[in-house]
Order: structure tokens, then sequence, then C-alpha cells
């Protein structure tokens, strides 16, 4: 049975305090997660009713297994924080959960006997600036399912690694270099109307919230 281990909760507080929940599969495993992280500067405990809120979510389990990553799944869907992020610590994981497991926001792993308390609030620092940390073997599985998805689902349909279109990312970079509807519509000769339903399309698809937000979003998918 998964256990969410309650902490008292805490308010997020400005500058750079990196807010965290902790999710265990055993409550032994809770208990030290939560006492490694109460201690370290700069992060804020959460309880669980407040996952949602998180910006980091720390997943500590012995093996991972199908009701882990549904559980992950779930997190994922139902965070109202854009830029959350998962870190699991476990024993294992197998190829096909961690390819669901990082659509759900994980950018890294640690293997359970390598998960000191130095080691796991570096990485959940690191988490919040975009740097992952995954073990050898498992960036290689990664690679092998991004130039499978690349060669059969994006080329074809003339897709962008981050799911854009080759004339939406025209746009964005446009966009980027500051220039206003009006004047991407005059220097890619398209009417306003079809500019304006570029990015209005773009924005539903990919669930971004304004312009500045998809310029991020491209330049995450280093396709800017």
């Amino acid at each position: 049975m998964l256990v969410t281990r309650a902490v008292e909760p805490a308010e997020r507080e400005h500058g750079s305090k990196i807010s965290v929940v902790v999710h265990a599969s055993d409550p032994v495993s809770g208990e030290g997660a939560v006492a490694l992280l109460r201690s370290s500067p700069g992060i804020t405990l959460l309880g669980p009713e407040r996952r949602h809120e998180a910006d980091v979510v720390l997943v500590t389990v012995h093996r991972t297994t199908e009701d882990i990553v549904c559980w992950m799944e779930r997190a994922a869907d139902e965070s109202t924080n854009p830029e959350m992020r998962m870190v699991l610590v476990a024993e294992t994981i197998s190829e096909h959960h961690l390819m669901r497991a990082v659509g759900s926001g994980l950018v890294s792993f640690l293997f359970r006997e390598e998960a000191d308390r130095d080691r796991v609030v570096r990485t959940i620092r690191g988490s919040r600036r975009d740097r992952a940390l995954i073990p050898e073997q498992m960036v290689g599985w990664l690679l092998e399912q991004v130039k499978t998805i690349q060669r059969t689902v994006l080329v074809p349909n003339g897709l962008t690694i981050g799911g854009l279109h080759d004339r939406e990312v025209e746009v964005l970079k446009l966009l980027a270099d500051g220039m206003d509807t009006t004047e991407i519509a005059q220097h890619l000769n398209y009417s306003e109307r079809t500019i304006k339903n570029i990015i209005s399309g773009m924005l539903t698809r990919l669930n971004l919230r304004n312009r500045s937000h998809a310029v991020a979003y491209a330049m995450r998918c280093g396709v800017l």
C-alpha cells in the first residue's frame, strides 16, 4: 500500500525556496526523506494535500511498480504548477516505466544505495534549474525512444521534437525577436488573420498560456 507522508504544511516563500512534497512506498522511507529535507536550507516541505502546488515531488520507493507510475501520472495531471518536476529514488525501473515517468515530469532518477542526503538535496535543487540526473544506461533508453519518435512520428508530420510545426517555429522566432502580429505577417507574407490562427492553434494544442509562454517552451525544446 502506498503511503504519502504527511508533513506540516509550510507556506511557499519568496526567493529561492523550493516547495517539495514527499511520496513514499512505506512509512520508514517517508519519515527518512522528510527528516532529511526538513533540515535542508532553501527547501519548504508541503503536506500531501498541497502536492498540486509543489515545485518538486520526491518519490522514494523500493521498486518502481505500475501503481507508482500511475500515481506519478495522476500527480502530474492534477498539478497546478506548470514548472513541477519529479525526482525518483528507487532500486530499479524498467524502460517502459521510465518513458512514462519522464512524460509525467520525471527529470532525475537516483538509485537508493546512492541516495545520500547531499545527493538528494543537490538533485532536487538541480531539477529546478532543468538539470537532469539519469544513469547512463537510462539515457541510452531515452535517446533511442527520441530517435524512434522523430523517425516515425515527427518527421512524417513536419513536426519538431517539441511538437511544433515548421510554420509555428518561424512565427515563434519572430515573436522572440520582438515583432508584433502585423510585422510577422508582413515578414512571412501571410495575412494577420493567418498569423493569429497559427498562434492560437499552437497555444491551444500545447496548452500554453500566452505568446511569452510559447517562446519559452520553444527555447526549452531547443528549437529557438
